[in-house]
């Protein structure tokens, strides 16, 4: 039967359900990495075009979604209460990088000190989408969500030039850029940013000036966000930027001008998004993943979950002492944070730039790593959530849930899913 008759019943059949496993412990990303592997184990996709298409859409999916898990973040009360996801980017990344190298360096000494610094940087970034249950549960207060879905957003992003710089260490095919790397990431980290807020800014205000025109509807808003998201990327990649947090910050300064007034952008994108993120994980479990289990290694296995288990609840249960958050939304925040399709795409796009068995090496420990956690945040997202909101509930009106004088935000307030 073909292939893509076969992707598409299933597809139809997972949506028909959609809803029920959304309450269980099984995802859609473990659910469309086993549907891959199955596929490659009984050979029904060509190998070459499958390679093809995951390179591609792994990519397309990864700016969509960092622009619209932006676009739905309320910039204003973001700018009153930024101190948890400042604190984790800020400091729990740069933990995470440290404690990662020094963790595989120990535990795989054959990479070499930059070689641990680099897989470290591809463990690092996070991916909501492995933990949707996480923030997608109403019950779950509004500012731990918040803080999960903005962290995500932009820790992938953060983290790219320092994992091409670290690419110029470890073992690499060619030599770094003639104006070096330390340009090269200043570059990165302006660039990028400022095309995204214009991109975002300019064109929110169109589309609310066509809308309120008549010059467009809701058929085509949705379409236009998505447009304005390859555009945001693809213009920052050609003058230097960085792509990804150019589609992250264009959404953030775009759902700011639209919030409220184009409604149907959300609705449209939500459903492309998650359509091209089941996609990227069925590609990955047809490509990778049946290669990566069999270069499994005991060594891979501990490295990653130390990564999981110690590195990352390490890093951000440091990095938020001295902040209003208890022990349980640290120990929380610190387990959920997935390894998705940023470890994966940011292995691929480096393997060809390494000497060709360490850069097999790394591309196998980050597809491993993106299965391992598929399966345990997976399992645990839904129950997670359910349990860490009964938690907060019961705590009432705790320093986390409650204004203070430095940390207060006028107007209405959205908590636990209701407005106060």
């Amino acid at each position: 039967m073909n292939a893509l008759l076969i992707f598409a019943l299933f597809l139809a059949a997972f949506c028909m359900v959609g809803n029920r496993l959304s309450r269980s412990m099984i995802t859609a990303p473990q659910i469309f990495l086993a549907l891959g592997v199955v596929f490659s184990q009984a050979g029904v996709v060509p190998g070459h075009l499958a390679h093809e298409a995951l390179h591609m859409v792994a990519e397309i999916t990864l700016v969509v979604l960092l622009f619209l898990d932006a676009a739905k973040i309320d910039v204003r009360q973001l700018r009153s209460r930024f101190v948890w996801p400042a604190r984790m980017l800020l400091i729990g990344l740069p933990l995470c990088l440290v404690i990662g190298t020094g963790a595989a360096f120990g535990v795989m000494p054959a990479l070499g000190l930059a070689g641990a610094a680099l897989v470290a940087a591809i463990l690092a970034p996070t991916d909501a989408a492995l933990g949707q249950p996480v923030v997608s549960n109403p019950a779950m207060p509004d500012r731990p969500r918040q803080a999960l879905i903005v962290e995500s957003g932009l820790n992938d992003g953060l983290a790219l030039p320092l994992i091409l710089m670290l690419v110029g260490l470890s073992a690499p095919v060619g030599g770094a850029p003639d104006n070096g790397w330390l340009m090269f990431t200043f570059w990165q980290l302006t660039l990028g940013p400022a095309v995204g807020v214009g991109a975002g800014l300019i064109a929110g205000r169109a589309l609310i000036w066509a809308k309120q025109t008549g010059w467009t509807s809701d058929t085509y808003e949705g379409i236009a966000a998505l447009a304005i998201a390859g555009v945001s990327y693809m213009a920052a990649t050609e003058i230097g930027g960085n792509g990804f947090i150019a589609a992250f910050t264009a959404g953030l300064a775009f759902g700011a001008v639209v919030r409220g007034r184009c409604a149907f952008v959300y609705e449209f994108t939500e459903s492309e998004g998650q359509l091209l993120s089941w996609a990227s994980f069925f590609l990955m479990g047809l490509v990778l993943v049946p290669e990566a289990l069999a270069h499994l290694t005991w060594q891979m296995a501990v490295m990653i979950l130390i990564s999981l288990f110690v590195v990352r609840p390490l890093a951000i249960w440091l990095s938020l002492i001295g902040t209003d958050a208890q022990p349980i939304t640290r120990l929380f925040f610190g387990w959920f944070g997935p390894r998705g399709l940023a470890t994966a795409l940011f292995a691929l796009l480096v393997v060809e730039k390494l000497d060709p068995e360490f850069g097999h090496t790394v591309l196998m420990i980050a597809v491993n790593a993106v299965w391992i956690s598929a399966l345990l945040h997976g399992v645990t997202a839904a129950p997670g959530a359910a349990w860490y909101a009964r938690r907060m509930q019961a705590a009432g009106q705790s320093a986390e849930t409650t204004p203070h004088h430095d940390d207060a935000i006028t107007g209405p307030r959205e908590m636990d899913g209701t407005k106060l």
